[in-house]
């Protein structure tokens, strides 16, 4: 009999935040740790000690680094503290758990999911889709359901995914309670803008930080949906999707995503198609191909944009697929492609003369602004990459954007050899700030 019980729920908790193998989760825990300006370092013996339930309670370093990662008490890890000892947040006050510790949890399309919701307004927000929903009847409940879906994107663009997550969930309850009593033809269309809205959703999730179990439960229901209806397209895109959604996680993985989107047995329209192949391009990028085949992917992506039609009014959650994908918008993607290529020169090159107030909405130029300063710090330009950073934290703070502040993290980690200079520690110290709230 062994002499330790194995701490499951740690493993299970790594890997739903997409640390699939000890190792990624040592480097990411000594990532962290150098956030906090902590010594502790961790290496793969460290975690198996932990897994294996050899070490119950971790040290004091250790439990800071813990709780930043997870956002939760080391109790909800399946660590066990000594008799009478209450977690503590770097053993100076008693931990107060995420406000996702304190959040009410419902379940929607059939029981499949509790999904995390906000507060009382929120299921207030959820109970008044339904109620709307039950006004209406076949066509009209179609489109007023598409108007709620589109005002729900905008809300997230405007305000963050905290605040246009309870309406997204509430919008799918009531697809999926109208849909099972429709007609066939109201039915198809109800399934069809399901699938838009579960892809929303897998967005949300993502931004709000949630486990990848949740981003991924979307990201299915929607191509779930999108077969129902016959929606090809639709169900390459939510590949496309998916192969975003892993980040920097896996990727062998987000060049076999894209590469389906862009090769699978349907056809994507040219702005979407444009998107994948960038996709695949940075996939090709990060599993170390040579400079010539990812330029010539490139090149593959900039050919489809040539065959898109003109865009006219302003871009929906329900309209055309990928309508919102313009050139600029692939320059600035490309600059990612040149980073993970470790051309962070070319990068900095192709965001400055493509990242710009004209062609991008804060929200976006933050989003783009966060990896330029990446790149230029990189490039050995600390002080430009902390102003930049601190220009995108200055807009994504409020509304907590959270790709946004997960790659200004990445940023500060760059920049910790030059933590002594005064924007980066500005910079360190605001995100600090917003971690702590």
């Amino acid at each position: 009999m062994p002499e330790h019980a194995a701490n499951g729920t740690f493993v299970a908790a790594r890997i739903e935040r997409g640390w699939r193998t000890q190792e990624d989760f040592a480097e990411a825990y000594n990532a962290t740790a150098d956030t906090l300006n902590s010594k502790a370092r961790i290496s793969v013996r460290q975690v198996r000690r932990w897994e294996s339930g050899q070490t119950s309670w971790p040290n004091r370093d250790a439990r800071q680094v813990l709780t930043r990662m997870f956002g939760a008490s080391l109790e909800h890890l399946g660590f066990v503290p000594p008799a009478g000892k209450a977690t503590r947040l770097g053993g100076a006050a008693d931990f107060k758990p995420d406000l996702e510790d304190h959040v009410l949890r419902r379940t929607f399309v059939g029981g499949l999911l509790a999904a995390p919701l906000l507060d009382l307004a929120a299921l207030e927000h959820l109970a008044s889709a339904v109620r709307d929903a039950r006004r209406y009847a076949d066509q009209e409940l179609v489109e007023h359901l598409r108007g709620a879906l589109d005002e729900t994107a905008r809300t997230d663009v405007l305000i963050g995914p905290h605040r246009a997550m309870p309406a997204a969930l509430g919008i799918l309850s009531a697809i999926n309670s109208a849909a099972r009593d429709a007609k066939p033809e109201i039915r198809r269309q109800l399934l069809g803008l399901g699938s838009r809205a579960a892809e929303l959703a897998a967005w949300l999730h993502r931004d709000a930080g949630s486990p990848h179990q949740a981003i991924t439960y979307w990201h299915n229901q929607s191509k779930e949906w999108a077969t129902f209806t016959g929606d090809g397209a639709m169900h390459a895109y939510v590949l496309l999707r998916q192969a975003q959604a892993l980040g920097r996680h896996d990727p062998a993985r987000i060049l076999d995503l894209a590469d389906a989107a862009t090769s699978g047995p349907w056809i994507l329209p040219p702005r979407p198609r444009a998107e994948a192949l960038q996709q695949k391009a940075r996939g090709l990028a990060m599993t170390g191909a040579g400079e010539d085949e990812i330029e010539r992917v490139l090149e593959e992506a900039h050919a489809a944009l040539d065959q898109a039609a003109e865009t006219y009014g302003p871009v929906t959650c329900t309209g055309p697929l990928g309508d919102g994908y313009t050139r600029d918008r692939l320059m600035v993607q490309s600059g990612i492609c040149w980073r993970e290529a470790k051309r962070p020169d070319k990068a900095v090159a192709v965001f400055r003369a493509h990242l710009t107030d004209r062609a991008f909405g804060p929200r976006d130029h933050a989003h783009y602004s966060a990896f330029l300063a990446g790149a230029l710090a990189e490039a050995s330009e600390p002080d430009e990459a902390a102003a930049v950073a601190l220009g995108a934290l200055k807009v994504a703070a409020p509304p907590r954007y959270g790709q946004v502040i997960t790659e200004l993290h990445r940023s500060v980690r760059i920049l910790f050899p030059h933590r002594d200079r005064p924007a980066v520690r500005e910079l360190h110290e605001r995100l600090l700030m917003i971690a702590a709230g």
